[in-house]
């Protein structure tokens, strides 16, 4: 045994004979916060350098290079999956979220490093996404595997995940509190102590870790924001309605676009699509390059001609409906240069993205309500679009109201933040109850809830309770060869029958041929096909989550159902082996 795994087994020794399971944990928690916050500190500093590097550059030519670089960008990533990863680089969220429900919150080593490259090569080269779901992406790698490292079981592995996640956030926005409500939210984890501890001590450990690196350094350089002011409610209801409208429209262009990439056959042509698209859309609206935190910080000062750049249309800025026609644009084509980066095969996130297109919004319908004579103050405006946006988006309320507290530095918005994020997020919700993140997983019954039924039947395996110990008859069989070959060398009193291909005919209970198996007159002449019959129903593995399997047992009132795995019999899961399975994983998620 190699002496590093003897110095671990050592140390996992002493560790349990120490060291308690709710002490180790907030050690580990602390750590994870520690690497997380370490790994977006990597990735923010990776893709400034190639920012700055592409800055010097562009100030030598024009908006030219906004058509060649995103293109490049993509180029480089493409190459890397092709000649590195050698398989496609799912998206950062939505895949964590896949491993908890279906993998046990096991993830693979390479997810460490493969965002951490990937993802700066994509924005720094102006792919017009973000850096959160990668650093969330890279962060969650790392807990799954220190969790594998250390021997936790899966609710630990779980709740360090949402750890990981906390302290990318932290670290990125120096917003700790905002960051442990969007673990709590997002991996639908439980408000208790067992876990609001951990994801405070990840999140204090990550935020500690980015100002270590990165000293005061701040995304946002604002630390005031205007009173709210009652005549104004009205307005922010407004903005409410236009934030929700926006998220509905924000998660529909999404899923279109991705769709409508599906008929370029291979990778290469999307990117080719793809880069040039995002190089027509940001010479004409250069704020689609990158993250677009620029873009915020200067609508927040109030000086939005910096924020929109050099455009084709600078001879007309000076006329503020020119300017309220590009802000506009900002707002619509933010998500199709978000989706088209993806599609193409570039590598980020979708938060960031949100909230740029929420400031956008925000500060138009502020300007748009200033020109019609009122007063309202556009950096509030501008600051509570982009909470709408995240609430409706990511279905993430109170992450967005307590963020931009933080962020605004006070709470002196809150009110306005609650109504424009309740009315935001009660739009979408009821308009579309998935997100971008969750639409798959939540379509396959595999969904993490905070339901606490269901996220224990999503963590149930099918494939774990099937039982195999059947003998099969075949349609052709005579009674007498079913007694000798089937009855007699069965210990259960049901029968699957299937034909030659092993596909499921249907079943023969003891019961039925309990009052004829002693009549020897039968036997040659009776057939296994005339006694088969239909079950109550049939389980497909392939098509049913756990929480349809259980319904069919309560509808059909069964005790036993045959499952159909690829067409071909699989076996039959049993009620009393469901019940029992469900009982234990029910124990084993609220222990």
């Amino acid at each position: 045994m190699p002496k590093t795994q003897t110095r671990l087994k050592q140390f996992l020794i002493w560790r349990y004979k120490h060291v308690s399971q709710k002490n180790f944990t907030f050690i580990l928690s602390a750590l994870v916060g520690f690497l997380a916050g370490l790994a977006a500190v990597t990735l923010r500093n990776i893709t400034f350098y190639i920012e700055a590097v592409l800055e010097n550059l562009r100030a030598l030519t024009s908006n030219q290079w906004y058509f060649v670089l995103p293109f490049i960008g993509l180029m480089l990533v493409y190459w890397f999956v092709k000649y590195v990863t050698k398989k496609p680089i799912s998206h950062a969220i939505p895949s964590i979220l896949h491993k908890l429900s279906r993998r046990s919150g096991i993830i693979e080593r390479s997810k460490i490093y493969i965002p951490l490259i990937a993802a700066p090569l994509t924005v720094g080269f102006g792919g017009s996404v973000g850096l959160l779901g990668p650093a969330i992406a890279s962060g969650s790698a790392i807990s799954s595997n220190i969790g594998r490292l250390f021997h936790v079981n899966q609710k630990t592995r779980t709740l360090l995940i949402g750890c990981a996640a906390a302290g990318a956030i932290s670290s990125i926005f120096k917003s700790p509190i905002a960051a442990i409500i969007f673990a709590i939210e997002v991996f639908s984890l439980d408000l208790t102590f067992a876990s609001l501890l951990p994801l405070l001590i990840a999140s204090v450990s990550s935020v500690l870790t980015s100002y270590f690196f990165l000293g005061d350094d701040l995304l946002f350089n604002f630390k005031s924001s205007d009173k709210f002011i009652i005549n104004d409610t009205l307005f922010y209801v407004a903005l409410g309605i236009g934030t929700g409208i926006a998220s509905i429209y924000f998660t529909k262009m999404y899923f279109f676009i991705l769709k409508g990439f599906e008929i370029f056959k291979t990778a290469f042509q999307k990117l080719l699509v793809g880069g040039l698209a995002i190089g027509v859309m940001l010479y004409f609206i250069p704020p689609l390059y990158g993250e677009g935190f620029g873009f915020i910080n200067n609508l927040l000062a109030g000086n939005h001609l910096k924020a929109l750049g050099t455009t084709p249309f600078d001879a007309y800025t000076d006329q503020i409906w020119v300017v309220i026609a590009l802000l506009i644009g900002i707002t619509v084509f933010k998500a199709i240069a978000m989706t088209t980066t993806f599609a193409a095969g570039g590598v980020g996130g979708i938060f960031i993205p949100t909230m740029v297109m929420g400031s956008a919004l925000g500060n138009v319908v502020a300007k748009i309500i200033n020109q019609l004579g009122f007063n309202v103050s556009e950096t509030n405006f501008t600051l509570i679009g982009m909470a709408g946006l995240i609430a409706g988006v990511l279905h993430a309320p109170l992450t967005a109201m307590f963020l931009i507290a933080e962020i605004s530095g006070g709470y002196e918005l809150f009110i306005p933040l609650m109504i424009s994020v309740g009315i935001s997020f009660a739009i979408k919700k009821n308009a579309i109850d998935f997100t971008i993140y969750t639409k798959e997983l939540a379509q396959k019954g595999q969904l993490l809830t905070h339901d606490k039924d269901q996220s224990v039947l999503t963590l149930m395996s099918l494939g774990s309770i099937i039982e195999t110990n059947f003998v099969t008859l075949h349609p052709e069989m005579t009674l007498g060869e079913m007694l000798h070959k089937g009855v007699s060398k069965s210990t259960r009193n049901i029968f699957p029958v299937v034909n030659t291909n092993e596909e499921f005919a249907g079943v023969i209970l003891l019961d039925d041929v309990r009052s004829i198996m002693f009549d020897q007159s039968l036997y040659d002449t009776t057939l296994v096909k005339h006694l088969m019959h239909n079950p109550p129903d049939i389980i497909n593995f392939d098509a049913d989550n756990m929480k349809v399997v259980m319904e069919k047992f309560q509808n059909s009132s069964a005790w036993n159902l045959p499952v159909i795995k690829n067409g071909k019999y699989a076996g039959f899961v049993s009620k009393s082996k469901l019940l029992t399975a469900y009982r234990r994983q029910l124990i084993n998620f609220t222990k």
